[in-house]
């Protein structure tokens, strides 16, 4: 128990925000909000230049089960919809809102209910309508998370607490400052796919989280709070499972094979706002760190805010030589900070040094082989992928890997395998893309 294979311990640097309150972010005069803040199809924009709308109005609609709904986060005035250029490096709509100040709620939004009552579809109906996705970083549309297949059963919800992505906070503080919610998000998730059963998993290195975590919990019989030894990639899905309930999740499969279902904590507040009081996802805690800004800080900010406006409220300072959106080992590193915050966006890691390195031919050291936590063969699937063999690489279970970094961490050849992976998937993406077009075409 508590175990899993592989992993690393890079230095946690947390100590610059984790010891500081959530604060508000200013809200700009102009927010762009995306129509792609999660995985699966993009939102459909419902409103147009010129509409008036109100906080927590829908403008985005799910384009599909595997889509999001998108809220606008403030009230005033549709100024255009735009293509924006996004953190992900892509570029897609967003839906451009000039504030009004009034912060007046739309109709049926931010209104408390009693949740005692609630059915599992219900529960997920109120998920699916305010638009939440993962908050860990993936923004999977957790209403689908939590509709189980009529095959499955699911005996064990789980909370990741665990936050073994270096510099990030945002759940940490979310832990220390708001337990009930997150456990009350626990319980409804639990009713949601018919859990007996909750756990929360935290690292040890944040005592006062698992205080306050258990304090919550105290309360409900069938849910656990533990600690877990500090050792990342500690929080992925099938990491996390291992090491609390002891099940592997077979290659190719899901959580929901084994009988779990994963859900961040920041996932849980969500889904108890959602439920209790209405309110659609439009704002979320975001870790702005790195020596690259003055005042580190977890703040609470407003989907659509552009990070340039929000890093000058951090404090950047002049010559940051790198910045990435979410961590260092699977954030992604971005050309510029004129991009809207989203709701897959943990935090914001500006550095002033940040040399790039060249890498060198694989000398077969076997280092990525010891620290994978999926047992793979990271050496062979980069020689695979630079000899352009993607579906070599794919036979060589490709997929499996969820690009968490620790073995371009420990490579001394630095080669950069996780870009390679990443690149290896998207061209497979192109190809089967091409293919079903053959077909239908």
């Amino acid at each position: 128990m508590f175990r899993f294979r592989g992993g690393i311990h890079p230095p946690a640097s947390k100590e610059l925000t984790q010891g500081k309150r959530i604060e508000d972010a200013p809200v700009p005069e102009v927010l762009a909000v995306p129509m792609v803040q999660h995985l699966g199809g993009p939102a459909k924009p419902r409103v147009s230049k010129g509409d008036e709308v109100k906080k927590g109005q829908l403008v985005g609609e799910a384009s599909g089960f595997v889509s999001a709904n998108v809220h606008a986060p403030v009230s005033g005035k549709v100024a255009g919809i735009e293509e924006r250029p996004l953190y992900q490096g892509i570029e897609a709509p967003c839906v451009v809102i000039e504030k009004d100040g009034r912060e007046e709620w739309a109709d049926g939004a931010n209104v408390e209910r009693d949740t005692s009552s609630l059915s599992p579809k219900e529960i997920v109906e109120a998920v699916f309508d305010a638009g939440v996705v993962g908050m860990g970083g993936a923004a999977f549309p957790t209403h689908v998370k939590l509709t189980v297949p009529d095959d499955a059963r699911i005996d064990t919800v789980i909370l990741n607490g665990a936050e073994c992505e270096p510099y990030q906070t945002c759940d940490h503080r979310l832990m220390v400052e708001s337990p009930g919610t997150i456990i009350e998000g626990l319980l409804l998730a639990m009713r949601a796919v018919g859990a007996e059963s909750g756990a929360v998993g935290i690292e040890a290195n944040k005592p006062d989280a698992v205080k306050a975590m258990s304090d919550a919990a105290s309360s409900f019989g069938n849910v656990t709070v533990l600690s877990l030894p500090v050792r990342y990639p500690q929080g992925s899905e099938k990491q996390l499972i291992k090491a609390l309930v002891g099940r592997e999740v077979p290659p190719g499969k899901l959580p929901l094979h084994v009988g779990v279902v994963v859900q961040n904590v920041g996932t849980a507040n969500a889904i108890c706002e959602a439920a209790a009081w209405k309110r659609p996802l439009i704002e979320r805690v975001v870790t702005v760190t790195g020596d690259g800004v003055s005042r580190p800080g977890n703040y609470l900010t407003r989907m659509g805010e552009s990070a340039t406006e929000l890093l000058e409220h951090a404090g950047i300072r002049a010559g940051v030589r790198k910045l990435i959106a979410g961590g260092p080992m699977m954030g992604i590193a971005q050309r510029t900070a004129e991009f809207p915050m989203a709701k897959g966006v943990t935090s914001l890691l500006a550095l002033m040094d940040a040399k790039p390195s060249d890498w060198q031919a694989c000398i077969r050291c076997g280092r990525c082989v010891e620290v994978c936590p999926m047992g793979l063969m990271p050496c062979d699937l980069s020689i695979l992928i630079e000899s352009r063999d993607y579906d070599g690489a794919e036979e060589s279970n490709l997929q499996d890997c969820f690009e968490c970094g620790c073995c371009t961490y420990v490579c001394p050849a630095r080669r950069p395998v996780v870009q390679m992976v990443k690149l290896a998937k998207a061209e497979l993406a192109k190809a089967k893309k091409r293919k079903q077009s053959a077909k239908t075409g």
